[in-house]
């Protein structure tokens, strides 16, 4: 453990970093299995709700948890699924 103020205080920032990131990325993962439980059970207006969700939260997360174009295939690979039922 450092003694200086800024190394103590950059030790804190990133612990509150890593927790905020993680929770993110939680978040990403558990909307992303909703559209695709929605797509399974064939249930086209659960699908297309969970699905604008998902992108909220996947968009949020962009450039932050996870790279832009990740972020960019993501929705639309759900997009893709979600409209294959239409």
């Amino acid at each position: 453990m450092s003694n200086h103020y800024s190394s103590k205080k950059r030790i804190l920032v990133t612990e509150k970093k890593n927790s905020v990131n993680s929770s993110r990325r939680s978040a990403v993962k558990t909307a992303t299995k909703k559209v695709l439980v929605a797509v399974e059970s064939g249930d086209k207006v659960a699908a297309a709700n969970a699905a604008r969700a998902a992108e909220s939260k996947i968009m949020k997360s962009a450039g932050k948890v996870m790279p832009k174009k990740r972020a960019a295939r993501k929705i639309s690979r759900l997009t893709k699924k979600v409209a294959k039922m239409a």
